[in-house]
């Protein structure tokens, strides 16, 4: 095993590669709000709300591979009642609450804002950091009639791990979503994302110390 050091030095370079997706613009039609088990991204969600950033917010997700060992309710349903307590009215909210991945919060969604007959033309996904390329990555894929950008919550890789996700964890999840910006482009999930060589080895370093929960067979 390599220094504690060394592995979270890796670990910041796959953080800050997987949240570099640039500044989003100041007003779209939608708020995506991508489930997961971070009650972080509503809250950030319903502060560009407040702020006037789009009028509508979609709360997606139902129970993922994390959350179904957390909670009873969709991920959805929890995102909501966040942004209700912070004052986003209950008129202004969509929730999709039957994905379990994230292709699936897209199309759902989409779906979903076909069948309100909501006109939309963008969309600003809100989503965990590390999150943030696989998100736009596959929302240009699986709804790409939208024009799409990502707002994350201003979190540095230092501060991000709680008792929601643990830094071990964490680092497990950010591995297999690197290799998924790679793989699930091969199967048509979403467009491609290039990953620098130094990323990469970055990723293949923290494999080999055992952060390989998440990684495809």
């Amino acid at each position: 095993m390599r220094r504690r050091e060394d592995i979270l030095r890796d670990a910041e370079l796959l953080y800050r590669f997987h949240a570099d997706c640039g500044e989003p613009p100041a007003r779209a039609d939608l708020l995506l709000a991508a489930g997961s088990h971070d009650l972080r991204v509503p809250r950030h969600a319903a502060k560009l709300f407040l702020a006037g950033a789009a009028p509508w917010l979609m709360c997606t997700g139902g129970l993922g591979k994390i959350t179904e060992g957390l909670w009873s309710e969709p991920e959805a349903l929890l995102f909501a009642r966040e942004c209700l307590a912070l004052g986003v009215p209950e008129e202004r909210l969509l929730l999709e609450d039957r994905s379990t991945n994230t292709g699936e919060n897209f199309r759902f969604g989409r779906e979903l804002l076909e069948s309100r007959g909501i006109p939309a033309e963008s969309g600003i996904i809100v989503c965990k950091p590390y999150m943030s390329k696989r998100c736009l990555a596959t929302a240009r894929k699986q709804w790409p009639a939208l024009r799409w950008a990502v707002s994350a919550p201003p979190i540095p890789f230092s501060d991000y791990a709680d008792g929601s996700c643990p830094l071990e964890q964490e680092i497990q999840l950010m591995t297999g979503d690197l290799q998924r910006l790679r793989v699930y482009a091969q199967r048509g999930y979403q467009v491609p994302v290039e990953v620098p060589e130094a990323v990469w080895q970055a990723y293949e370093r923290l494999v080999a110390d055992g952060y390989d929960r998440y990684v495809l067979r």
